[in-house]
């Protein structure tokens, strides 16, 4: 083939070197199990560099996905629950998916739509950060529910960590909001007030 990927035919190799080197390229093999073998004129370092270019670019466009587990009973407390939530809404935040397991023991497996709908109020709880990328199923003693985050949220997120960025996050404190350090421990007890606890 041609340096344009035209077709050229069958060519002895000697022609095909010559042809090279008029050309200013370089013969390329390459379809070798082929009869006859293909070659094709062409500039090999720009090929070479082309095809590194088109693979940095492709890993750059990927996101590496990140999956975080968060175990949950279906008796959990309220606080308990509370918790929990708060580290699926951060996970959520930072734009990693999260694998909610609800996990049975004993006579609790006599008693899956409790584990269900702890999984549905977690979800509901959360719908602001993330949405259920696969909806809760047995599996064996544990229920599974996995979460993704939004994806117009991590793009929000960037853009208001740059705005805050331009309108001055390091603006200087009133004198009133500044830390004063104290560097005797009589300072520091004579700023004790037990009044105030």
């Amino acid at each position: 083939m041609g340096p344009a990927g035209e077709q050229v035919g069958i060519v002895r190799i000697e022609d095909a070197l010559r042809l090279a080197r008029e050309a200013e390229l370089d013969l390329v093999e390459v379809a070798p199990m082929a009869r006859p073998p293909v070659a094709k004129l062409m500039d090999y370092g720009k090929f070479k560099y082309e095809n590194a270019q088109k693979a940095r670019e492709s890993r750059r466009n990927q996101t590496n996905t990140v999956i975080k587990e968060m175990k949950l009973r279906p008796k959990i407390d309220a606080h308990d629950y509370e918790t929990k939530k708060g580290h699926v809404v951060r996970f959520l935040k930072e734009g990693d998916k999260v694998k909610i397991t609800i996990m049975f023991r004993g006579r609790e497996q006599s008693r899956p739509e409790l584990g269900y709908n702890l999984l549905q109020r977690l979800a509901t709880d959360v719908e602001e950060w993330g949405f259920i990328e696969s909806s809760p199923k047995q599996d064996g003693r544990n229920m599974l529910m996995v979460l993704g985050p939004h994806k117009n949220r991590s793009a929000l997120k960037q853009a208001g960590t740059s705005a805050a960025n331009a309108n001055g996050d390091g603006a200087e404190l009133a004198e009133e909001d500044r830390v004063k350090p104290t560097t005797r421990k009589k300072d520091a007890l004579a700023a004790f007030d037990p009044d105030q606890i």
